[in-house]
């Protein structure tokens, strides 16, 4: 195959920290008592909505992957201001995360796993023809690995819509601020477990291609 770009920087650690937990949390515990617990929660959402959009862009994931990102994100952050209450905005956002679990696992069903796409998108980004890539992912043995990984990605999202209600329920609104972290220690533990799997469906993958020394496909 072609020489290969050089793999795409790993994400910044400090930086996810800051805008997925950091800043969130901060303006939820400051800003409650200012302007209420339904903006402050609202609030709280925009410096992580802004920090992923702009990884988008600066990753320029202009693919399948990106487009979900954004649509679910805009989804989302529509959801949020319709919500009118703090409570209800909570609860919408549980039944959200069960939806993407629900579309998710559909996408298993019917034999279209989003993990397919999500592969087919970073190979290409690392220089590789698609149609190439597509055609080893529809293999049997790799096709089956992708579906569990998708459903993996299902559990993901009902996983952290189980938790999210039960701590709703548990402490109601004045518990956000246990939510912002728990929620992404969550998603950190999944990304860890879900990034094992795919450097085991990455190494399969190379394996198929030839370049089984060559770690710059990143999923």
């Amino acid at each position: 195959m072609e020489e290969q770009k050089k793999p795409k920087q790993q994400p910044n650690v400090l930086f996810d920290l800051i805008f997925y937990i950091a800043l969130p949390y901060l303006i939820w515990n400051q800003g409650r008592h200012l302007i209420g617990d339904y903006y402050a929660i609202l609030l709280s959402t925009a410096p992580a909505f802004f920090y992923t959009i702009y990884k988008f862009i600066k990753e320029r994931q202009f693919n399948i992957t990106g487009i979900f990102i954004v649509v679910s994100l805009l989804a989302r952050t529509i959801i949020d201001l319709v919500s009118g209450k703090a409570q209800t905005m909570l609860y919408n956002q549980v039944y959200f995360m069960f939806g993407l679990a629900l579309f998710f696992f559909v996408t298993v069903i019917v034999n279209r796993p989003m993990g397919m796409y999500f592969f087919g998108d970073t190979a290409q980004l690392m220089g590789y023809e698609r149609k190439d890539i597509m055609r080893y992912l529809k293999e049997k043995d790799m096709f089956k690995m992708l579906r569990i990984l998708t459903i993996l990605f299902s559990i993901r999202y009902a996983a952290v819509a189980v938790v999210k209600l039960w701590l709703i329920n548990q402490y109601g609104v004045d518990g956000y601020g246990k939510m912002i972290v728990i929620m992404q220690v969550i998603n950190w533990i999944f990304t860890i477990l879900l990034g094992i799997y795919s450097y085991m469906i990455i190494r399969k993958l190379q394996g198929k291609t030839g370049d089984a020394e060559n770690p710059n496909i990143h999923a």
